[in-house]
């Protein structure tokens, strides 16, 4: 299962990461030089969580999928009720 949010598809990124030495310029140096390029990752935060999905056909289902937090804060994550009892009817069809 691959580290990719199932509603926005964050996935893991590849960047670089510079060191630089020397001194600037405008501080009578030379110029910064990079001494070390090297690869590096960016994750995006990825959290399990069980969901109401809709299928094809119409029919919504509780599974668990994986998800980025963003997609959790902004509201495109329904989550299926945590009990059945002690709920309104109204409550129970929302």
């Amino acid at each position: 299962m691959p580290n990719e949010c199932y509603f926005t598809g964050k996935k893991t990124r590849f960047g670089k990461r510079r060191a630089w030495r020397g001194q600037k310029i405008s501080k009578g140096g030379f110029g910064l030089k990079p001494t070390g390029i090297t690869r590096r990752t960016f994750k995006p935060n990825i959290q399990k969580v069980n969901a109401v999905i809709e299928d094809e056909s119409g029919n919504k289902t509780t599974k668990k999928i994986r998800v980025s937090t963003r997609a959790i804060r902004s509201g495109l994550v329904v989550k299926p009720l945590k009990r059945k009892y002690g709920y309104t009817r109204d409550q129970k069809q929302g």
